[in-house]
């Protein structure tokens, strides 16, 4: 076992766990998810089957990951955020078979008490701020807030806010990382 998880911690079997993830206090990684390397699996969290998580993910207290969610690397998933896989749920009607699937690109950050609603992907470097509630595709690199989550601005691959001139060029200034928007997209200057 290369990874480290508290003596509290339920994980089932066939979970896949990489090498340095540690996964804290009262978490339940359920049957059959997968964990990359280097993950933070924060208290009170729950993993939901076959959840992919890829490497270096963070996910802080009290989250829940259902079945359908995929994160790709170095995601940040904030305090009791939580994600839905049935658009119309009800107590009484089983609708295990109409799980819908959302991907977290890489880089991405969800915000404390964020909503992500099924079958809306979060595009890489994307940033959904505290609460939202996400009910529709976000673009790579997008600053959403609200409910329903608006996009108000675009933030860097580094974590601030980007700026653009008149020429569609923006640069963090904290990392020197260049930016373009073209069609209202956001793309690195390599």
């Amino acid at each position: 076992m290369d990874y480290f998880a508290h003596e509290t911690a339920v994980i089932d079997k066939g979970c896949i766990i990489g090498d340095g993830t540690k996964i804290w206090h009262f978490s339940h990684l359920m049957t059959n998810a997968k964990i990359g390397e280097k993950c933070n699996i924060g208290q009170n969290v729950v993993i939901s089957p076959d959840v992919i998580l890829g490497n270096n993910v963070k996910v802080q207290n009290n989250v829940s990951i259902y079945t359908g969610v995929e994160c790709e690397d170095d995601v940040f998933l904030g305090p009791s955020m939580v994600f839905t896989n049935v658009i119309n749920p009800r107590s009484a009607v089983n609708r295990r078979g109409e799980y819908s699937k959302t991907i977290v690109r890489k880089g991405a950050t969800i915000g404390a008490n964020a909503t992500i609603v099924c079958g809306h992907n979060i595009g890489e470097f994307a940033f959904i701020g505290a609460g939202a509630v996400v009910t529709k595709e976000i673009f790579p690199y997008a600053l959403v807030v609200g409910n329903p989550a608006k996009q108000i601005g675009w933030m860097s691959e580094y974590g601030h806010r980007l700026d653009f001139d008149n020429n569609n060029i923006a640069v963090c200034e904290e990392s020197n990382e260049k930016y373009t928007l073209e069609n209202n997209r956001v793309k690195k200057i390599e």
